[in-house]
């Protein structure tokens, strides 16, 4: 939990179009508002091991368009929705590499001193696509073992015809197989706080509600580090 010498560490999780984006940006405003200094770091950009020659061998080998859909303007993609067995075993090994980073990359957050560290995305939007057998599941425990946890895991839970709308990128029956993964997680990693679907405000203040409600103690502690740095400021 969070100390002077320890950061909180929040995650947000959830499929293409869940709002991730959104809820972020508004927890960091609200964050800031109460004094907090915030670290945000993206999964794919600032973790996933190769992420840029994983993106370059996708992009070759599966085809699919490139960049970010938004309504109106859809973009078939074709990377992580292409479930064939080979790929999927070509992809699990690297998400060992994936928790190693991620080990770096949150002992560095911490080095940094920041109050809170909130991550795009984390490691269990990747092990949504392990397969859910015994094998699967014994891999997916050892990864979870191995990796940080968030002191908070946010998965944001959304209909996928709504997802599909705000950011029309995947087919949707993907999207409704990888919302259920996300689902058959749960059962190995319960600190998943499940944000159901709501409009945005809601969605914001229930977020909000969940943080103050596991970190009345910590927000303490926030607003007495923003004390201290205001006194030395002046001093």
């Amino acid at each position: 939990m969070l100390s002077n010498s320890k950061p909180l560490v929040i995650s947000f999780s959830g499929i293409d179009g869940a709002g991730k984006s959104t809820q972020i940006d508004r927890l960091h405003a609200r964050l800031s508002q109460a004094g907090a200094s915030v670290t945000r770091l993206t999964f794919w950009d600032d973790v996933a091991f190769l992420s840029r020659f994983r993106a370059a061998v996708s992009q070759r080998f599966l085809g699919g368009e490139q960049g970010i859909g938004v309504p109106g303007k859809p973009v078939a993609r074709n990377d992580k929705n292409d479930r064939r067995w080979y790929l999927t075993l070509a992809r699990s090994p690297l998400y060992l590499f994936d928790v190693l980073s991620l080990r770096r990359v949150v002992a560095r957050a911490h080095a940094a001193k920041p109050d809170v560290i909130v991550f795009d995305r984390y490691i269990y939007d990747q092990l949504a696509h392990v397969p859910d057998c015994w094998i699967g599941r014994s891999y997916v425990r050892w990864l979870l073992w191995l990796a940080p946890r968030p002191d908070i895991a946010y998965l944001l839970d959304v209909c996928p015809e709504a997802a599909l709308e705000r950011k029309p990128e995947y087919p949707l029956n993907f999207l409704h197989r990888y919302r259920n993964s996300y689902f058959e997680l749960r059962s190995m990693a319960p600190e998943l706080v499940v944000i159901s679907s709501l409009d945005v405000d809601s969605v914001e203040r229930t977020i909000w509600e969940e943080f103050q409600g596991r970190f009345l103690a910590q927000r303490q502690i926030l607003r007495g580090r923003a004390v201290s740095r205001a006194q030395r400021s002046i001093a």
